[in-house]
């Protein structure tokens, strides 16, 4: 008998009220579909750090999650770092996302603090030795800005789980095809850890084109032009709804054990897809008081 996958959710730190309302209304719609568990981002250079301790903790504590906080080495020591993974922990938190982090807004590129950890496997390494944590990372199916090939960042990645990490957590793509060739390229490697598909469902084009930009990941022709063709005929939704849900088939078609949404703090179309695919626990929430 085949399990039915796991799932996650991740989640941003809110930096407005409305944008608070929103993560709550988000947290308490799809808690209840059962996560193995959730993550809190960092905004880019490390802008959300303490709205993302409160984030986590308050998720943890009302909601009973497993919350993995994210962590990353821009704009911190060594140190300093190193005290929030401290408050996760204090939290009860057991899980932490370790991340290198984009560099600050108007820098080029990513510049280690000169005290802070060079890069995400020497945080892991350090992490790993607390004891304290699971310890998940970033992978990448399609190169990473910063890296030359695929094959530098599956050398990249072996370090990072060779250094302490249990699990990594792809970044978005939109072929079920890029993701097997990595995960093969992976396992050829000798990187036996689990690999999780990062899902984002498509809740604007427009934007998640501009998020491809960014993040290197490829754009297939034809799905610009259906989403041109849906536009213009006011099926956006349904579009994005089939893609997605089609995306995760062949996933758990070709054997993936977990997947992970993206839900950008909009959680309708995340938890439509979720029932879609039947993966859907739908207990009732009861928040801890």
């Amino acid at each position: 008998m085949t399990l039915s996958p796991r799932i996650s959710f991740e989640f941003f730190p809110p930096q407005s009220l409305d944008a608070s309302f929103r993560l709550w209304e988000t947290v308490q719609a799809l808690a209840p579909m059962g996560p193995d568990f959730v993550s809190v981002t960092y905004g880019a250079g490390g802008t959300t750090r303490a709205l993302t301790q409160d984030a986590v903790a308050t998720i943890h504590r009302n909601y009973g999650l497993n919350v993995a906080g994210h962590l990353t080495c821009v704009g911190a020591s060594k140190a300093e770092t190193l005290a929030v993974a401290d408050t996760y922990h204090a939290a009860g938190i057991r899980e932490i996302v370790a991340l290198r982090g984009d560099a600050p807004q108007g820098a080029d590129r990513f510049t280690p603090h000169p005290d802070g950890f060079a890069n995400s496997a020497d945080l892991v390494e350090a992490l790993a030795r607390t004891g304290k944590f699971k310890i998940r990372v970033g992978a990448y199916p399609e190169p990473h800005p910063d890296a030359a090939n695929t094959a530098q960042d599956v050398t990249w990645l072996k370090r990072k789980i060779d250094a302490g990490a249990s699990s990594a957590i792809t970044q978005f793509f939109f072929s079920a095809d890029t993701f097997f060739r990595f995960r093969d390229a992976c396992a050829k490697a000798g990187i036996s850890a689990p690999i999780i598909p990062g899902i984002l469902p498509i809740q604007s084009w427009s934007g998640v084109k501009k998020f491809a930009s960014r993040c290197g990941a490829q754009v297939p022709q034809k799905l610009d032009e259906a989403f041109a063709t849906a536009a213009r005929d006011g099926r956006e939704d349904l579009l994005a709804l089939t893609q997605c849900v089609a995306l995760c088939d062949r996933l758990i078609e070709g054997g993936v054990e977990d997947l992970h949404f993206y839900t950008l703090n909009r959680p309708n179309l995340t938890r439509e897809v979720v029932r879609a695919l039947g993966l859907s626990s739908e207990i009732t929430l009861e928040k801890v008081a």
